[in-house]
């Protein structure tokens, strides 16, 4: 599944590898970055376009263009000083997303101060799962069932607001199965189909997500 965003990965470690690796599977246009040249040197086998840069450095930031990319995946929690200066400079630079890796609930609140858009615990969410999610248009989450279908967040797009899910009718258009409806970090299982969604809800569907491209 192509994706028409770019993609930077900050440190090549086992995580960080595992998400520039299913991003550059996917034929998503990326850029990885690592300041050690020797896993720069193992990971150009698997990711076309591998950098040996310093990205706490702002003239870096700046000579890689990094500012124009849309989602910036740092993935360096052993080092939170270089993560949050990390952070810091690419939220500068203008980038819109940038999502880090952490080691403890201390680091996720000091990185989400700092800027980050979103921070993952590797224990709790594995490379490929969160490259999935990035590729997936407009999953917030995905949990895979099976070989072909997956129980997804998905969030609700402008033109579902004001509609209910008979007008919808997702199950025939998509082969979406609705099963709750998520409000405000509130669940609702008992879904009324005839209640309109809002812009800040989001569907827990059960599909197969190579169907979903058609939702770009």
């Amino acid at each position: 599944m192509k994706t028409n965003k770019t993609y930077a990965v900050f440190g090549l470690g086992r995580y960080g590898t595992a998400v520039a690796r299913e991003l550059a599977a996917s034929g998503a246009e990326l850029i990885a970055v690592d300041i050690d040249e020797a896993k720069v040197n193992a990971a150009t086998a698997v990711i076309p376009v591998c950098k040996c840069a310093d990205i706490t450095d702002p003239d870096v930031i700046k000579q890689l263009g990094i500012g124009s990319i849309d989602v910036v995946i740092i993935a360096m929690a052993d080092n939170l000083e270089a993560c949050v200066m990390a952070v810091t400079l690419c939220k500068e630079a203008g980038v819109k997303t940038v999502i880090a890796k952490c080691g403890s609930e201390m680091h996720q609140k000091i990185l989400t101060r700092v800027g980050a858009d979103m921070v993952v615990f590797p224990e709790e969410e594995s490379g490929v799962r969160l490259a999935k999610n990035l590729l997936s248009s407009g999953f917030v989450d995905m949990l895979t069932l099976s070989k072909d279908f997956s129980m997804i967040e998905l969030g609700v797009k402008p033109e579902w607001v004001g509609k209910n899910l008979m007008e919808l009718n997702l199950r025939k258009k998509y082969a979406i199965n609705v099963v709750a409806i998520k409000r405000a970090e509130k669940l609702n299982v008992n879904i009324n189909p005839e209640e309109k969604l809002t812009a800040d809800s989001s569907l827990i569907v059960i599909a197969n997500p190579a169907k979903l491209v058609k939702l770009k």
